[in-house]
């Protein structure tokens, strides 16, 4: 169905709590109160900070309430930013101060700009900061979100697989990216295999390309239509990465369009609204995508970027060390913070695979690999150069985490089976979608020496999510033992395959 404004604000507003709350007496009778528009998230959680987000329905000031006993039978407003529509009334809370390794819930509301007295109703979240000490640590990943033409879809229950992700009781979600398909609009129905129809909930930004900051913003607001995604939001803190369709399928900077569906065919002008539209609409505190973030001593994870510099997709067998897909700066800051880690487990969370080969537009490619299994080629270079820094400098406990391809597999990499021989065995775990066409397989590249050792995809491509096929992996480390098992997952969250995996 076609969602018209008036029924996008009474729905988004049906989301809120039942309870108001203001700093002082609220008169009598209010007209209209500031709206809580699209939920609430946070993010970025360290031991003793967090990022709150929210959006509103006009110009009014964010403010963030701490719960619990500690904080007093009433306490204090945390006065955030004035919400406007430099930012499309969006808006970010910093929470300091946060004691480690606890439980944390707090609430967000609006206050008029006009009478501070009046408050808009409240939504409540939680979150678990970071421990300090040595304790089990539980997180999820996946990707991808309204793909390929499969939207929210009602019928279906919407995006139902943050219900399963949610039951695993996760500290923290990774996005490995394409939270939104900014180059694949909607139609209200699709008809599916067996005279099935899928129907999607369409907004205004869903049915064409975006290509202004209105649009791309509409794609961001479009996902947080979905129930399941607002309450898992609510409770659980996010990391956030992205991929190529918060731009444009196999994007690369200074490309130059050749799609009709597009006015503005530059890539760098979509990559700057969309990159705007990104940072208004998730709970990120870091002006970088790529970041180091530490969830105490047992896990650290590296988010990469692997899209702002990365080099023309070609056929991708030069020489030259210094091209690829991290860019000089980040490739050092990669091999630093790695050095730097003291905690047992790496986890660098690549929005890219390494080893499957993800083609492009026929003889180039979008990924690390190409096919070709002899010795580093082209991208490649830039991975066994950090493979070789870890291997020489003792950096153990690699363990590589992806998307991108829309199945989900588990690859074991080995110097006995590669064209290399410096660097320590490791494993890639590949997860996704999330609610999106589901494909595969990929084939792998045999240049580092994966092992494909589970896998599964759809028996046909672009398979809808009515007939399954949708992946999340979960991760969770023993605070005793220090062994971290990775399991992938189904749609209901069946576990399909499993592996522990022993610290160094």
């Amino acid at each position: 169905m076609t969602l018209s404004r008036r029924r996008f604000l009474q729905a988004s507003a049906a989301a809120g709590a039942s309870l108001v709350v203001a700093p002082g007496r609220a008169p009598a009778h209010i007209r209209s109160r500031p709206v809580l528009t699209h939920g609430i998230q946070s993010g970025e959680v360290g031991p003793r900070s967090a990022v709150v987000w929210a959006r509103a329905d006009r110009p009014s000031r964010m403010l963030v309430q701490l719960l619990g006993r500690r904080h007093g039978h009433r306490p204090r407003w945390i006065p955030g930013p004035v919400l406007t529509d430099r930012t499309d009334f969006t808006g970010k809370v910093a929470l300091r101060g946060l004691e480690p390794g606890r439980p944390v819930e707090y609430r967000v509301a609006l206050q008029d700009l006009r009478n501070p007295a009046v408050l808009s109703e409240p939504l409540d979240g939680s979150f678990m900061t970071a421990p300090r000490d040595r304790r089990d640590v539980s997180f999820v990943w996946s990707a991808d979100l309204a793909g390929q033409g499969w939207g929210i879809n009602p019928d279906l229950g919407g995006y139902r697989i943050f219900d399963a992700m949610g039951a695993v009781h996760p500290d923290f979600y990774l996005c490995s990216g394409d939270h939104i398909y900014a180059d694949n609009p909607l139609t209200e129905t699709v008809p599916l295999p067996g005279g099935r129809t899928w129907r999607n909930i369409v907004t205004p930004a869903k049915t064409k390309v975006a290509e202004t900051l209105d649009e791309f913003r509409g794609q961001f607001a479009y996902n947080l239509l979905d129930e399941n995604l607002r309450a898992f939001a609510a409770r659980v803190p996010q990391l956030n990465q992205w991929d190529d369709h918060e731009v444009h399928n196999n994007w690369y900077p200074g490309q130059i369009l050749a799609d009709a569906r597009y006015t503005e065919k530059n890539t760098d002008v979509l990559a700057a609204r969309s990159r705007q539209a990104f940072f208004e609409w998730l709970p990120i505190g870091s002006p970088l995508i790529y970041r180091k973030v530490s969830h105490g001593p047992l896990v650290d994870v590296f988010l990469l970027d692997m899209r702002t510099y990365k080099d023309p997709n070609g056929t991708n067998v030069y020489a030259d060390p210094q091209l690829g897909l991290l860019g000089a700066e980040q490739r050092e800051w990669l091999k630093r913070e790695l050095a730097r880690s003291r905690a047992t487990w790496k986890v660098i969370a690549n929005d890219l695979p390494l080893g499957l080969v993800v083609p492009d537009t026929p003889g180039t490619f979008e990924a690390v690999a190409q096919g070709n299994p002899g010795t580093p080629l082209g991208r490649e270079l830039e991975f066994a150069e950090v493979l070789r820094f870890a291997h020489y400098n003792r950096v153990h406990n690699l363990v590589f985490i992806t998307a991108d391809v829309h199945y989900t597999s588990a690859h074991h990499y080995d110097p006995s089976r590669a064209a290399v021989g410096d660097f320590d065995p490791f494993w890639e775990f590949v997860s996704g979608p999330l609610n999106a066409g589901a494909f595969g397989p990929n084939a792998l590249d045999a240049t580092f020496g994966p092992q494909t050792v589970f896998s599964k995809s759809p028996p046909a491509p672009n398979t809808s999510p009515a007939d399954g096929y949708q992946f999340f992996g979960h991760v969770a480390i023993d605070g005793g033992s220090r062994v971290m098992t990775v399991s992938l997952r189904d749609l209901d969250g069946t576990v399909l395959f499993s592996v522990d995996l022993q610290p160094a």
